[in-house]
């Protein structure tokens, strides 16, 4: 039996519908991902980068309030957050509606920029 991804502190059943559009299902999938590898997944499947929820993710998977996150240890979060964000516009990823907009052939990405 799988843990709902809504039963882990601080993630609530929009967080749970986001991952199922990135193919994660449970959360022992997302734990076995960790933090990074699974927010990679939702900027790919057209999730618009957000630092705040980048880090509560990070949180829950440490079973930690959302508003833990400080100092030097936010610092560091932000810089993998940053390296994420930067390596999916590499790819020349898009997010948000420019995505959905692309899915249904409204946009289509241009070669080596945004949609």
């Amino acid at each position: 039996m799988s843990t709902p991804i809504s039963a882990l502190r601080n993630l609530g059943p929009a967080t749970e519908e986001a991952f199922a559009r990135a193919g994660i299902h449970s959360a022992e999938a997302l734990r076995a991902l960790g933090t990074d590898a699974a927010y990679a997944r939702l900027l790919e499947a057209g999730e618009r980068p957000h630092f705040i929820g980048y880090y509560v993710i990070e949180m829950a998977l440490q079973g930690r309030p959302w508003n833990d996150c400080r100092g030097a240890e936010k610092d560091a979060l932000r810089a993998r957050f940053d390296a994420l964000k930067a390596a999916h516009a590499a790819k020349g990823g898009i997010a948000g509606i420019e995505a959905i907009l692309n899915e249904i052939g409204v946009v289509k990405p241009v070669p080596g920029g945004k949609g």
